[in-house]
């Protein structure tokens, strides 16, 4: 699966718990975007987002790599590792 993709499955989860003033954003995702900062995610809906992620690609998030989901490019990397493991 490549990076485009993973992007492509994100989005619809991430528009989920984005504020209105940010969903336009959300179509035009960049890796460089952070959760928190860019697209004023809370740190609640942050957790919401990485479930959701674990149950669009069948994976299992531990700990340590949830706290590096915090922006898309990390996310996208945590999710091509955590596919490598399956």
């Amino acid at each position: 699966m490549d990076r485009k993709e993973i992007i492509d499955r994100l989005k619809p989860i991430i528009k989920t718990y984005a504020p209105a003033p940010v969903q336009e954003k959300i179509e035009d995702l960049k890796e460089d975007a952070d959760f928190i900062n860019d697209l004023y995610i809370n740190s609640a809906n942050l957790v919401d987002i990485i479930l959701d992620v674990e149950e669009e690609f069948k994976i299992s998030i531990d700990n340590a790599a949830m706290e590096k989901m915090l922006t898309v490019k990390a996310s996208i990397d945590v999710i091509i590792a955590k596919l490598a493991e399956k």
